[in-house]
């Protein structure tokens, strides 16, 4: 696994809270191009899985932000029971985002090396994720710490 940074002083990575919503959903709509928080339109549907997940142990938000505050980046864990592996918990990392003016300066690796260490704190033995197959950017960075593209996945829109 290539070496994983760590958080420099002039950034906190930390549990999102309501107030970083509008951010992290600038964050999760940020493509190309950054996304002005202020132009969000946080919903209840929004209000109700922040609430969800702030509220659920296995679940956390986290963000990074500038020492001005700003954030610039974000993901999702979910910790997973399973039978499988022996019965150990694997990470679902989901939602993985840096804004897109701050890529190449090695936050992403920050917010990765901060997650994978997490998981193995709680004892996962075992971190996945998935990425849309369009982002091929994601795929190198994923492939760079380590992260090999062992399954295919599916899914399926109710």
């Amino acid at each position: 696994m290539s070496a994983v940074t760590e958080p420099t002083p002039v950034h906190t990575l930390r549990p999102a809270t309501r107030a970083d919503l509008t951010a992290v959903l600038a964050l999760l709509a940020d493509e190309e191009r950054v996304v002005d928080p202020a132009t969000v339109v946080v919903t209840e549907a929004y209000e109700r899985a922040f609430a969800a997940i702030d509220a659920d142990p296995r679940n956390e938000m986290l963000v990074l932000a500038d020492d001005d505050g700003t954030v610039v980046g974000c993901l999702q864990a979910t910790y997973i029971p399973g039978l499988g592996k022996g019965g150990a918990e694997r990470a679902l990392v989901e939602a993985v985002r840096i804004r897109a003016d701050r890529r190449e300066d090695g936050l992403g690796r920050t917010l990765m090396a901060h997650a994978i260490r997490r998981a193995r704190a709680r004892g996962c033995v075992l971190v996945q994720l998935t990425s849309n197959k369009q982002r091929e950017d994601a795929h190198r960075f994923y492939a760079g710490l380590g992260f090999a593209p062992s399954h295919e996945g599916f899914k399926l829109a109710l």
